[in-house]
């Protein structure tokens, strides 16, 4: 029997990329010998003069499933990955980074995930058969104890809630829509809105790697009050869409009205859910 051919991508994958230069060509050439299933690859940047831009389009210039897009809704990883799923032609998304941290032979694994029903599929470090190898030491533990309380405490369905390196189910993305707008706290927001409307999460195992060239743009500092605000979410009873939209609503409001406070005492306190 002839093997069926796909009309069209079954897994759009989003890069977010900054000033990567030549640094991104071998994360490119390992996805592209990785991946076996119809795929496009979408390596978005926030500006058109960003070193990436130069580096894919001169060495992937005949290659039809590589794009570069230029986000024009803000600077930052997070609107740089809302772009790239906004502009998915997939069912799946899979978003990985473009420093060759993450494995790309496990893309093809977390796209059949979320094919066969789960709306999030993380690659997990904390998993059994995961690990961890490099990076920085305080990132790695907040990692790892969200990871390990998020899984044992609020059932999320994976050990490892932070990684970036996820596959979704685009119609679920699309439904319950992405907040984040500045780091990559977008993984955990999206695990949190997952389990509190009480949708399927999986995991497999992954070896992260540090970065073996260029500089990381991952502030852990900037990004906690983000993390814990999803990390906080993610407790709690089961929602329906529309209740959990009316709640982030107010939540997002009363986080506008801190920040536009005058500080007391010389500090602005954040509201949680």
């Amino acid at each position: 029997m002839p093997r069926r051919v796909a009309a069209g991508p079954r897994v759009s994958i989003v890069i977010p990329a900054l000033n990567e230069g030549d640094d991104i060509v071998p994360c490119l050439d390992r996805i592209l010998e990785a991946v076996a299933l119809p795929c496009e690859i979408l390596v978005v940047v926030d500006d058109s003069a960003d070193s990436t831009c130069a580096a894919v389009e001169g060495v992937f210039a005949t290659e039809r499933t590589v794009h570069v897009l230029v986000n024009d809704r803000g600077r930052g990883p997070g609107q740089a990955i809302r772009y790239g799923i906004d502009h998915a032609r997939a069912p799946v998304v899979v978003v990985t980074m473009a420093d060759g941290s993450d494995d790309p032979r496990l893309i093809d694994d977390l796209t059949r995930l979320v094919e066969r029903g789960v709306v999030v599929a993380a690659a997990s470090r904390y998993s059994p058969g995961g690990q961890q190898v490099g990076g920085p030491a305080l990132k790695g533990f907040l990692s790892r104890f969200a990871g390990r309380s998020l899984y044992f405490a609020a059932r999320v369905g994976t050990r490892d809630a932070t990684n970036s390196f996820k596959a979704y189910s685009t119609a679920f993305v699309r439904e319950v829509g992405i907040d984040s707008r500045h780091g990559f706290e977008l993984g955990l927001e999206l695990t949190a809105k997952a389990r509190r409307l009480r949708r399927p999460i999986a995991e497999i195992p992954t070896i992260w790697l540090d970065r073996a060239a260029g500089v990381s743009n991952f502030k852990v500092a900037t990004s906690i009050p983000d993390y814990l605000f999803w990390y906080r979410f993610a407790f709690g009873r089961s929602f329906h869409l529309e209740t959990m939209n009316r709640k982030l609503t107010r939540s997002r409001l009363r986080l506008t009205e801190v920040a536009r406070a005058e500080p007391h005492n010389g500090r602005v306190r954040r509201s949680g859910d």
